[in-house]
């Protein structure tokens, strides 16, 4: 059986809304609800445990743990308060339009690969990307058909991600996801093709974009 942690421990001051983006309310709920439901829709995740700011109120049915000042040092202590369950998928519930879909083909990518040590959401990369040097100068145009913008859920081999994660604060406070960590460590890491549509809820305009589209996933009401 699998175990699901959920990273919502954010601060959300980009937001502006005076309270930890996890509680911030999204089309009737706090933000992190989105994920929870998604998740306990995935068949085999019998535990989710998530990742709160301290003194957050925890949801209900839910394992809650106080975050890290990191990311991945949430995702560490989440790791540490579940119980056995093989493979971990960690999300983000700053990504509220998960559904239950993207997670079981994350899952099965994981699990159809006896050499992969983790599966990721991803989107391939629309725009042209250039690097830009500290005096903004463009210094080379990147081929884009190589490049994929990288999402939660992933889904990770139990003992890979602890080993992973297994390294001082500093040097996680430095992680932007677990799977760099994995490939850091020399794992191999799937892909899994997900889309735009499963967006990072970071500003303003982004939760507005959110309520749309949760909006047309409902249709029309009757």
């Amino acid at each position: 059986m699998a175990v699901a942690l959920i990273v919502a421990a954010g601060s959300g001051e980009r937001l502006g809304a005076g309270r930890p983006k996890a509680l911030i309310e999204l089309a009737g709920r706090p933000l992190v609800q989105w994920s929870i439901d998604a998740l306990r829709e995935v068949p085999g995740i019998d535990q989710i445990v998530v990742a709160m700011p301290p003194r957050a109120p925890a949801p209900a049915g839910v394992i809650a743990v106080d975050g890290g000042d990191s990311r991945s040092e949430s995702v560490r202590r989440a790791l540490a308060a579940a119980g056995e369950g093989d493979p971990v998928v960690v999300h983000d519930a700053a990504r509220p339009l998960l559904t239950g879909e993207l997670v079981e083909r994350v899952i099965a990518a994981l699990e159809g690969d006896d050499r992969a040590d983790a599966a990721i959401a991803a989107a391939p990369v629309t725009d042209t990307v250039k690097r830009v040097d500290p005096a903004g100068a463009v210094t080379e145009t990147l081929d884009r058909s190589e490049l994929w913008a990288v999402q939660t859920p992933q889904a990770f081999r139990r003992v890979a991600l602890e080993r992973a994660l297994d390294l001082p604060a500093a040097e996680l406070a430095r992680a932007t996801d677990d799977a760099g960590l994995i490939e850091r460590a020399g794992g191999k890491v799937l892909v899994v093709r997900s889309s735009e549509e499963n967006l990072k809820v970071t500003i303003p305009f982004d939760l507005r974009v959110a309520e749309l589209l949760l909006a047309m996933r409902r249709g029309p009401r009757g």
